[in-house]
């Protein structure tokens, strides 16, 4: 298959994957199609198989591509089968694209737009709660009074920490250790991401996705050890 029939087989299943991203995973070594001698990757179904166990594991375990790479190396070296069965045939065009299905390309967060009537709506929050949590710097709207995806999350974990008595005051300590990740984390990704080179921007943001994953088990981990003791466990 070309890199365009493995995208269309992959995309059903994992919807935001580009062809940017299996180009980065072959460079990461995870993944080594043939090429022909015009220089075209042809993949076969065992790399297939390899890319959609790496996309599992980082979208349903968070695993590095560290992990994944050692895991990967275990399954080569016990000579084990994908165990997967041969998925059916899809007509692409050159693209990529499947003739007869309409294409829904992947939607950034930073890419929603909503307004604030609608933001109010779909998270739950009231407008006094919106209003303190953006004087508190917690979310933030792009002008001219816009929100985008990540603002809805907020907003939604927001009124779901309001039913157990969360306040807006108590969300400083949230903004203030993601302010210091994020300087930490951007330390670590910006030589990546001022290149010219796409390939290096596509490491630069696998970089970032990787390092927030490995802060959400670190801090999950944290605080299940410190409430263990209130928890009698």
């Amino acid at each position: 298959m070309s890199i365009g029939e493995v995208l269309a087989q992959l995309r059903a299943e994992f919807p935001d994957v580009t062809i940017s991203k299996l180009r980065f995973l072959e460079a990461e070594g995870l993944v080594e199609p043939q090429r022909t001698p015009a220089g075209y990757r042809k993949y076969g179904w065992d790399d297939v198989a390899r890319l959609r166990f790496v996309l599992t594991a980082q979208r349903d375990q968070y695993l590095p591509l560290r992990v994944i790479r050692e895991q990967l190396a275990q399954w080569d070296a016990s000579g084990a089968s994908s165990g997967r069965s041969r998925p059916n045939l899809v007509a692409v065009g050159p693209g990529g694209e499947v003739p007869g299905r309409e294409s829904v390309e992947p939607v950034e967060s930073s890419e929603v737009r909503l307004g604030r009537s609608e933001l109010l709506s779909r998270s739950g929050v009231d407008e006094s709660t919106l209003v303190e949590l953006e004087r508190l710097g917690v979310l933030v709207s792009d002008p001219p009074g816009w929100y985008d995806g990540d603002a809805l999350i907020i907003a939604s974990a927001v009124a779901g920490l309001a039913a157990y008595g969360f306040q807006p005051r108590h969300l400083r300590a949230y903004r203030s250790a993601a302010d210091r990740e994020v300087g930490l984390f951007a330390q670590l990704v910006a030589p990546l991401a001022r290149q010219s080179d796409p390939a290096a921007r596509a490491r630069a943001a696998e970089t970032a996705r990787e390092l927030m994953a490995l802060s959400q088990q670190l801090h999950a981990a944290l605080v299940r050890v410190g409430l263990r003791s209130t928890l009698g466990r």
